[in-house]
């Protein structure tokens, strides 16, 4: 059965599922455009620079719903074809628990096991919850993915239809080391003692902080996503023994994901589990870093929208954030350059000029190149002040301009 053929079963109009991240079987969107294809209600969990999706391509009326912002047409903005969703990943497996139920849901799976069970292998997300809302499923079955052993696994008997496909897994490439991000990297490992639970996102920033703690010992990690910097603190040494580091995807380079099929510590986990607010707030010296698109004098983070348009989604940032900075010994970072634009245009800014994604008291310390803004224990003047010391030296004048005009409504 080819891939068309297994999208044949959908039925026009239907509400489908669709993994994102590794999940999203090589081909399945582009087959979603091809001539004959049904217009589908598709809810994703795709994510743009991973999963590239084809909006402009769709069949009419097909609608396409997400957690991220993705690149749209006129065209498409006019047609009505995309939606989003401003839920974090906490906040979709809630969705995802009282939406209606899909009349398919398309999985990404492993060869078989002696049991007739298929691993979701590296990308598990909300796919398992899903599947539990669906009336039917499709699988596409990998020989790539690897089955591991603490990953969750569906019964092949269970697929509605399915078809055998060897294709590569969607991967991630950090590109070439940035000074920007070392220096970045090396002030937030001030802040990662020994034994420490470490969340961290993709990007030059966490690819290099992973590089900068080979002296630490006993990290556990529990996050959104495990890479290649997962690799290198486990061969480093770095990492607790005798305990899962956690994720719900693992997104890398082809080696990571053959790498991964021999780490038996290695856990890849539903959403429900990995962004549960209480699991998150009861781990040991949890610290959470995420990045920004802005961060303004008061202390909160912009994480979606650039220049007025919205470029991303919040994520699983807000579920992390949140529970570093309620728990007892839990620190919540948010780490960006100070600067866009060639160093014309401030990254801190006196007011967000887009959402709020990140609440001020869900911010611990702000980190740029030129330093550390702890803001535990301040009031709002002093946070500001903090917090203008770690801009570039080229904006603070201007930002201290506006600060003052801050204060003075105080």
């Amino acid at each position: 059965m080819s891939l068309t053929t297994l999208l044949d079963r959908l039925t026009p109009g239907g509400r489908v599922f669709l993994p994102g991240s590794a999940g999203e079987p090589a081909g399945l969107l582009e087959a979603l455009c091809a001539p004959g294809a049904p217009p589908l209600d598709i809810l994703s969990s795709a994510v743009p620079g991973i999963n590239p999706v084809p909006l402009d391509r769709l069949p009419d009326g097909s609608r396409f719903t997400g957690l991220f912002a993705h690149p749209q047409t006129p065209e498409v903005r006019a047609r009505g074809v995309f939606r989003q969703l401003p839920l974090s990943y906490g906040g979709f497996v809630k969705h995802l628990g009282s939406c209606p139920p899909f009349d398919a849901t398309v999985v990404h799976v492993a060869p078989p096991d002696a049991e007739g069970r298929c691993s979701l292998g590296p990308s598990v997300e909300f796919t398992e919850l899903a599947v539990r809302r669906s009336r039917r499923v499709l699988a596409v079955v990998n020989p790539r993915i690897p089955a591991l052993p603490g990953s969750v696994s569906l019964p092949l008997s269970g697929f509605a239809a399915w078809v055998e496909q060897d294709a590569p897994l969607r991967g991630y490439d950090v590109g070439a080391p940035s000074d920007q991000a070392a220096v970045i990297a090396g002030r937030i490992a001030l802040f990662v003692p020994d034994g420490a639970t470490l969340q961290v996102g993709l990007g030059k920033v966490p690819d290099a902080l992973m590089r900068r703690l080979e002296d630490r010992r006993g990290l556990r990690l529990f996050s959104g996503l495990l890479s290649d910097g997962a690799r290198l603190l486990a061969e480093r040494g770095c990492l607790a023994g005798g305990a899962p580091h956690t994720a719900c995807v693992a997104l890398g380079s082809p080696d990571f994901y053959r790498w991964l099929a021999d780490r038996p510590d290695v856990r890849v986990a539903g959403c429900d589990t990995t962004h549960a607010a209480a699991r998150l707030a009861a781990l040991p010296r949890f610290v959470a870093v995420n990045s920004a698109v802005s961060v303004d004098l008061l202390g909160q983070a912009n994480l979606e929208m650039l220049d007025g348009r919205m470029i991303s989604g919040v994520g699983g940032a807000a579920d992390f954030a949140r529970a570093a900075a309620i728990a007892p010994d839990g620190i919540s970072i948010v780490a960006l350059p100070s600067v866009a634009g060639r160093e014309s245009v401030s990254r801190i800014v006196p007011r967000l000029d887009g959402p709020a994604s990140l609440p001020r008291h869900d911010i611990d310390v702000i980190v740029t190149e030129h330093g550390a803004a702890d803001l535990r224990g301040l009031d709002m003047a002093a946070r500001a002040r903090r917090i203008l010391q770690v801009a570039a030296p080229q904006h603070c004048e201007s930002l201290a301009a506006a600060l003052a005009e801050t204060l003075a409504r105080l």
